[in-house]
């Protein structure tokens, strides 16, 4: 606890509240420091007169081709080529074998993701005056729609509902599209035109993760609540790392901790959806936790494994191999709640 209470302030808060059970009052101070400290204030300072980092939505450098196709568009023209990416002066860790080419995470989509994730208060000024700015002059660059509106990409989608959710934005556009694009397994894929396409583990991860989120913030409804636990089901069928057809392990990375994991998929991620989500434990849970479990080094801390390649503004933690505060924290999460449950069977959720 020491050593995780040492961290940013971004850590501090969430570690108070969820580890150490602090008083409310104690929370909520932490956490209004993350605005003015720390990675979040880093990140706050980067952040453009018109609301937007690296002057573009998903990608740099694209806001002026975005708005062009709008306008394209809206007039009945072909949009412009794509611009070619510019070199950008910000670091990115080393090539991996195999890697596709690397994706920059410098741009206004996932900076407010990690925004989020920290904590900084949704309620703040500086987060406000950002979600009126984003709504007003950011746009993806598909087809040049506005940023709460999303676009066609289920992932992209997901990390739209929920930025848009902890800002208090409506998005309920984009969670209906969410909905429509189940695949018929119970699972999401970014290529959703491609049916029937199988599902995808990690668009399915990020699309339950949002509509949760959603679903906790205004309600929900009943056709949400369907696809959600549809979503998870298909995971859940699958032990949450197995193959349905083999039951072999899809992918031995997954078995490595990143973070951000961005819109990449792991056990520690993939647990820690579960968790958050409460309720009596899924038996088939018990493998991947017990995976989880078996990460925890003899001084009781989890590494960083895995970081994904391509540009950031600065990196949370580093290098690969070393003790992770984010890690620690989301595995303490997965196994309080895993190990505080009665393992009753079947899964259950709380309100």
């Amino acid at each position: 606890m020491q050593w995780l209470l040492q961290g940013d302030p971004a850590i501090r808060w969430q570690v108070l509240r969820d580890i150490v059970d602090a008083p409310q009052i104690e929370v909520a101070a932490e956490r209004a420091r993350v605005e003015h400290e720390g990675w979040g204030a880093r990140l706050l300072a980067l952040r453009a007169t018109d609301g937007q980092w690296a002057d573009g939505a998903c990608f740099p450098g694209t806001a002026a081709f975005a708005a062009s196709t709008a306008q394209a568009l809206a007039a009945g023209e072909s949009p412009p080529p794509f611009p070619s990416p510019d070199a950008e002066p910000t670091e990115a860790p080393a090539d991996q074998p195999g890697e596709e080419p690397h994706q920059p995470w410098t741009a206004t989509y996932p900076v407010l993701l990690d925004l989020c994730h920290l904590g900084v208060p949704p309620d703040s000024a500086v987060m406000q005056e950002t979600a009126r700015l984003v709504a007003r002059n950011c746009r993806w660059e598909y087809d040049g729609l506005s940023f709460f509106a999303g676009e066609v990409d289920c992932c992209i989608n997901a990390g739209t509902v929920l930025i848009g959710t902890y800002l208090g934005i409506d998005v309920e556009p984009v969670v209906q599209r969410l909905v429509t694009d189940q695949m018929p397994d119970g699972g999401w894929n970014c290529w959703a035109d491609a049916r029937p396409a199988p599902g995808s583990f990690a668009s399915t991860l990020d699309v339950v993760d949002a509509l949760l989120r959603w679903e906790r913030h205004t309600g929900g409804s009943d056709e949400v609540r369907e696809a959600r636990r549809n979503g998870e089901e298909y995971l859940l069928r699958r032990n949450l790392f197995r193959s349905l057809r083999t039951g072999e392990v899809v992918n031995p990375r997954w078995l490595l901790f990143s973070y951000p994991p961005r819109w990449h998929y792991d056990l520690l991620k993939a647990t820690h959806y579960f968790a958050l989500r409460g309720g009596t434990p899924d038996p088939r849970l018990a493998e991947a936790i017990e995976q989880v479990r078996a990460k925890r080094q003899p001084d009781g801390r989890w590494l960083l494994e895995n970081s994904h390649p391509g540009a950031v503004h600065f990196r949370f933690e580093e290098p690969d191999g070393t003790p992770s505060r984010w890690n620690t924290l989301r595995a303490l999460r997965v196994l309080r709640w895993y190990d505080a449950s009665t393992h009753s069977g079947g899964a259950s959720e709380t309100p």
